[in-house]
């Protein structure tokens, strides 16, 4: 890139397949455009989303994306998967457009009759483009049938979208019985873990207030209870005598 760092490199990646006991055989690195680097697109979530064998992304997203396509079709297809790619055309949206209504940093998820479900910020029903783009994209008969739309007006201020939530770790029935059923969300907990930020979150933080011994006494008690109300244990060092 020429106006902005790149935020990942071929080395980190690989670091990260390696320290997680990946296969080559299912690795498949692509780098990203870096033009679009320079529009804004730091990360890949704001240029792609995949989701399964669906790989939803922007005409302008990586670097040699016919030969990117092609390996992920292989890798996949080796392991009994039929790979699956929709590419939104600059034509169609911008990267401006796709980078202000956070097209990309969605979610994408399975629906029961194998179709996909995307979950999308409002801003982009408030994005002229981008809103028509998606009306054609669920009626073209694709992977994508349906797109909902929620008001996540606070947590993108916060610079989150739905891809916040995206980190889905996938468990067997073995795997399951084995966590620990206190993080698992029932309606009782969201109740108690509702009940918990009432007790604990103030609803203004200045600057002065980082300096105040209390804040740090209040986190670590909100910290102290929340780790009992979720059968953690002690984690922090506070909590070790």
């Amino acid at each position: 890139p020429a106006r902005y760092p790149a935020r990942q490199t071929l080395e980190a990646s690989q670091a990260v397949a390696r320290l997680h006991g990946l296969s080559e055989a299912g690795v498949v690195y692509a780098q990203q455009n870096p033009a679009v680097i320079d529009q804004g697109v730091f990360h890949n979530d704001v240029i792609a989303v995949g989701n399964g064998e669906v790989l939803f992304y922007h005409h302008d997203a990586f670097l040699e994306t016919d030969k990117v396509l092609a390996e992920l079709g292989d890798k996949l297809a080796r392991r009994g998967g039929n790979f699956q790619a929709v590419c939104v055309p600059a034509s169609a949206v911008s990267v401006q457009d796709a980078v202000r209504s956070y097209l990309f940093n969605s979610q994408l998820l399975s629906r029961a009759d194998g179709s996909m479900l995307l979950i999308v910020p409002e801003e982009c029903r408030s994005n002229p483009r981008v809103w028509q783009y998606l009306q054609g994209l669920t009626a073209a008969g694709g992977p994508i049938r349906e797109v909902k739309v929620f008001d996540l007006k606070q947590s993108m201020q916060n610079g989150g979208g739905p891809a916040c939530l995206r980190l889905r770790v996938a468990l067997n029935e073995a795997e399951l019985a084995a966590v620990n059923p206190g993080v698992i969300m029932t309606p009782a907990l969201y109740d108690t873990l509702t009940a918990w930020v009432n007790k604990h979150y103030r609803d203004a933080l200045r600057e002065s207030d980082l300096a105040d011994p209390q804040l740090l006494l209040e986190c670590r008690a909100a910290l102290d209870e929340l780790t009992q109300i979720l059968k953690l244990g002690a984690v922090y060092p506070f909590q070790i005598n």
